[in-house]
């Protein structure tokens, strides 16, 4: 029974560790994304090769600290970016206390404006804390790291609810292509399958594989290695929808949620790339072994 224990939890590791077959050498040069586990909710620290940090969300505001702890857990003691990709609660929550505790240099934001408590404790936040905000326009490009491109593929335009409003970024590094999806929609996913700039290795499934969003035609262009879903496994919207995982299990992506695995971390070093999680997901079938 013991060997069966072993031979469960080496496999695994290999599974974690090796996803894609991707090749990876450990460099001075590296870079890091990590997806934290904010529970409903989107954060993401991008620890670039040059020692910037970018913090993409905080999740809702009882997951601020949770974030706050992640970044000082990392030795981040400043932001250089902070990108708010839009005005709901599960995303700009828990920046107030992200703000009230690490020095942020600049924020982007998409400039969608809301009327809740949520997005007035958020405003007020960088006006006590004097932070330069500039509105994100669709196709700038992010000029923070040399080795690294960040391009925003969509943001507000005065017309979309919060959630078409969301800033969509590719985060590209050598030949390796990450597409944060925010929460954006398929008719969002529609005008960026005409621009046929998304192929993209690592993906992070945009409203946290909500009906509203991943439809078969753009990940099929995509095509990505790897797939990251974002959300609580008590949530209560029924997330992710069974379609997103058939439309990913399609194009055979590895799927990775931080309800199943926590805390997920990519590093790259622009030609390949492996994935480490903080949780097991085999952790209670080897307990029901035992």
């Amino acid at each position: 029974m013991r060997n069966l224990k072993w031979t469960i939890s080496i496999a695994l590791l290999i599974l974690i560790i090796y996803p894609a077959n991707y090749s990876y050498s450990e460099t001075d040069e590296s870079m890091k994304v990590h997806f934290i586990d904010v529970g409903q909710g989107d954060s993401i620290l991008i620890e670039t090769p040059n020692d910037k940090t970018i913090l993409i969300d905080g999740g809702p505001p009882k997951s601020g600290k949770l974030v706050v702890e992640f970044l000082k857990k990392h030795h981040v003691k400043n932001i250089d970016l902070l990108i708010a990709t839009h005005p709901d609660i599960d995303h700009i929550g828990g920046l107030v206390a992200v703000m009230k505790s690490i020095d942020v240099d600049r924020i982007i934001d998409s400039g969608k404006l809301h009327t809740t408590n949520t997005f007035a404790k958020y405003i007020d936040q960088i006006i006590k804390n004097d932070i330069h905000v500039d509105v994100a326009k669709r196709d700038d490009i992010i000029d923070l790291d040399p080795l690294v491109k960040i391009r925003i593929l969509n943001t507000h335009n005065g017309k979309k609810n919060n959630n078409q409003s969301s800033i969509v970024l590719k985060l590209s590094y050598g030949e390796i292509d990450f597409l944060l999806m925010g929460d954006s929609e398929r008719k969002q996913e529609k005008r960026l399958i005409k621009t046929n700039e998304i192929q993209s290795e690592i993906l992070k499934v945009g409203h946290h594989g909500s009906k509203t969003s991943t439809s078969l035609p753009f990940v099929d262009l995509i095509k990505p290695q790897i797939a990251i879903l974002t959300y609580s496994k008590t949530n209560k919207y029924g997330h992710p929808v069974d379609r997103v995982i058939h439309n990913l299990q399609k194009v055979n992506a590895h799927i990775y949620s931080t309800a199943v695995f926590g805390n997920i971390t990519i590093t790259t070093d622009g030609k390949g790339y492996f994935v480490i999680t903080e949780k097991d997901p085999m952790d209670g079938l080897i307990e029901k072994i035992g």
